[in-house]
């Protein structure tokens, strides 16, 4: 076997963080690739064609019936092997044992961290900082290929608007432009400067399309996206994946307008091949062909085959039917041979930018993982993730006159639920909890007093409450860490209410009759309707999951080591009735006017009238609890002179925007300047803003730095009343702010 010596991954450690990868270039078809495609296509049988269209997941290992398979060509990709020696030997067999010697694609879900565990990727959409995104996929992708993993399946990039859904712990949010962002970002780590690099690993586009709109909040629902909205909203970040050279892409588990996805040609020929060229692999969803017979949309798991493959699958994740009836399928001429051979050209195209057929094995002893680089780089990114929604006389940071602390709550402790959910590969005896870290920050300078008070958050047992408030009777200030467990979020953990569970409010609610301050820290993977525990608290920071080193960042933060810079990834709402709720909606002809009657407000015995004929709940309003981009500093900016060149612009022209930013605090801090977009009037409606740009930028308190962006009027673009993406000349308006609903604002227009 070639083996991958261990100073080679040392030299990926030392340069990834230096080194800016470039979009991986691979996705160009090489000729000598295509050329041996063929010869190998040549010899292929039918069966044998089949048989790498064919990806399963052995619960069993490396046991005698999977050889078998292997060495009869039965397998085109393992799922869930990371067993390095039994990778190896899958391998050998596959490549010295079978008849064409094809090596096997190995498989795993890594979706934030591999062993060091980064904040989710909501949380990690919270930092705004794609560079971030970026390297904590190079790590993942350097401590799973160690492993023998050389694809993934993330980014998920699904649009994601309504949190009761869970797998928005597993998205960048609502926004299809900061999807985008990050998509080709962690696109980017994942596969390197080029997918042969042996620590690179191909990334899956996920999950094609449309299925962060479930119906009702409910995993593995239908959804109903017109077109048009699906051009403007869920195809943006995907079409940005293929142009990213994403080297695969997975069908969704949801029916549109119902057709299921995996058998939607549409979205997989017409738009993915035919309009956007993408030659990589298309692969279902686990057991989403044979689904479709659940669905209705098929009478047997043979139809499903039919239509699956027909509308441009290549691979079929472990559900069999592929391999079951594929051939029969051919024979009755109902699949065509040359679609056997498209798909299989497909994935023989990423074995090959892989680098397999010159080297399928790896090096069985390494110490990359948990490496001092990769945890400085968790550490930095939870950092960074980390939202301050409150801070009411400036308690945080933690003033040095405080002698005593309690802590409290049921993840002050929790290192298995802190790294938080899609974590197969994450070690709980690696998390750096608050509690810990919070003891060795402040070792004997501080009295620290901890009481969890609950067992968990799903504990509904009060008995322990009593306790806890002994505990902040003692202390000079309270830190209660509350939440989510890692199992309430991720695929099939929807939520129906977003409150906190168990006895979490009553916790808080005894925290705040103490009279003591109460810092309260939430870690979470969806927006949770905190708007009451928020109200009782005297500074609250919402730390989604934030990984292996979640207790030192946070930790650091509580102190002011580090300032908080986190801004909302998606919009929070004050109550789940308020759902689905995002900034970038559209108008109504009556738009709220935030002056409306609520509830309280309504006298008996009103006579019938529609109490202000807008748009909103009489019992929540219109506004949200927090807007998108929302996030508190320790300092505080101001914005002033937003300057554009001009007041007119043509298409192919550039905006130059440029506006002051000023510390106007006593903290060194880091702003996230936004920038939004309004198209006024359309052939159709359009959003009351688009976010089109955003910029970290680090100020000392009195600095005042001018930012500039730099807009394309192209980037304007949208599907219009004829379906056609265009620039439609019009009045506009732009804001630059610190989140959606505040800044200042200029106007323009664009001219044909």
């Amino acid at each position: 076997m070639k083996n991958i010596k261990d100073s080679f991954y040392i030299i990926c450690l030392l340069l990834f963080l230096s080194v800016s990868c470039t979009p991986q270039a691979d996705n160009g078809k090489d000729k000598d690739i295509e050329n041996r495609i063929e010869k190998i296509l040549g010899q292929m049988t039918l069966q044998e064609k089949i048989g790498q269209m064919n990806q399963i997941s052995p619960f069993k290992g490396l046991d005698e019936d999977l050889i078998t398979q292997i060495k009869e060509g039965k397998i085109g990709s393992l799922l869930n092997l990371n067993n390095p020696e039994w990778v190896n030997k899958a391998q050998e067999i596959a490549v010295k044992e079978s008849r064409l010697g094809i090596p096997l694609l190995i498989a795993r879900d890594v979706i934030h961290g591999y062993k060091t565990i980064f904040p989710i990727p909501l949380g990690q959409a919270a930092a705004f900082n794609p560079q971030l995104v970026e390297d904590g996929a190079r790590i993942a992708a350097i401590e799973a290929s160690s492993d023998g993993i050389r694809w993934t399946f993330a980014p998920m990039i699904d649009i994601s608007r309504d949190p009761r859904w869970g797998r928005i712990a597993e998205s960048f949010g609502e926004d299809p432009y900061l999807s985008a962002i990050f998509g080709e970002a962690m696109i980017k780590g994942f596969q390197g400067k080029s997918l042969k690099d042996p620590s690179s690993i191909a990334a899956c586009a996920k999950h094609f399309v449309g299925y962060g709109a479930a119906e009702g909040g409910k995993d593995y629902n239908s959804t109903y996206i017109p077109e048009r909205l699906m051009r403007n909203v869920y195809f943006p970040p995907f079409e940005a994946a293929a142009k990213a050279g994403c080297a695969t892409f997975m069908t969704s588990f949801n029916d549109n307008d119902g057709i299921p996805s995996t058998a939607n040609t549409f979205i997989l020929k017409d738009i993915l091949r035919n309009e956007w060229k993408y030659d990589g692999l298309v692969v279902t969803d686990w057991a989403s062909t044979t689904e479709m017979v659940s669905h209705g949309f098929c009478k047997d798991t043979k139809e499903a085959a039919e239509k699956s493959v027909n509308a441009g699958v290549d691979m079929e994740m472990v559900s069999g039917s592929f391999l079951q009836n594929l051939e029969e399928l051919v024979k009755d001429k109902k699949v065509s041979e040359t679609t056997i051979n498209n798909a299989v050209r497909n994935i023989l195209r990423l074995k090959f930018r892989l680098g397999l057929f010159e080297n399928p094995y790896i090096e069985t002893e390494q110490s990359v993982k948990y490496a001092a680089e990769h945890l400085a780089k968790a550490k930095e990114a939870a950092e960074q993730s980390v939202i301050l929604l409150k801070n009411e006389k400036q308690i945080l940071p933690i003033s040095d006159k405080i002698r005593s602390i309690a802590i409290v709550g049921p993840l002050a402790d929790a290192p298995h639920d802190q790294m938080g959910t899609w974590v197969f590969d994450g070690e709980k005896s690696h998390t750096v909890t608050p509690l810990k870290a919070l003891r060795d920050t402040y070792g004997d300078k501080i009295q620290i007093f901890y009481e969890a008070g609950l067992a968990y958050s799903r504990d509904e047992k009060t008995d322990g409450i009593a306790s806890v408030v002994a505990a902040a009777n003692r202390a000079d200030l309270i830190l209660a860490f509350i939440g989510e467990e890692s199992i309430l979020s991720g695929e099939a953990h929807s939520l129906a209410d977003l409150n906190l569970k168990g006895a979490q409010s009553q916790l808080i609610d005894a925290l705040a009759k103490t009279g003591k301050p109460l810092v309260t820290i939430v870690m979470a993977g969806r927006p949770l309707t905190i708007g009451e525990e928020i109200d009782k608290s005297d500074a609250v920071l919402y730390a989604f999951h934030p990984g292996t080193m979640g207790g030192p960042a946070i930790a650091d933060l509580l102190s002011g080591v580090t300032v908080p810079s986190g801004k909302t990834p998606v919009t929070f709402p004050k109550m789940t009735g308020q759902v689905p709720v995002y900034y970038a909606h559209n108008n109504t002809g009556r738009a709220p006017s935030r002056k409306e009657t609520l509830i309280d407000d309504i006298p008996l015995e009103a006579g019938q009238s529609s109490l202000g004929c807008t748009s909103f709940y009489l019992d929540a309003g219109f506004d949200p609890l927090f807007p998108f981009g929302y996030g508190l500093s320790y300092t505080t900016f101001a914005y002033d002179n937003l300057k554009l060149p001009a007041n007119k612009f043509k298409v192919n022209e550039t905006i130059t925007v440029n506006v002051d930013i000023t510390n106007t605090g006593n903290y060194e801090g880091t702003e996230i300047v936004q920038l939004y977009v309004q198209d006024k009037v359309g052939s159709v409606t359009r959003p009351v803003k688009e976010l089109k740009g955003f910029q970290r930028i680090i100020l000392k308190p009195g600095e005042t730095k001018t930012i500039t962006f730099n807009l394309p009027v192209n980037e304007l673009t949208f599907w219009n009343i004829d379906m056609e993406k265009t620039v439609e000349p019009g009045d506009f308006r732009l804001w630059a702010g610190t989140n959606s609903q505040e800044g200042l604002f200029a106007d323009f227009k664009v001219i044909d």
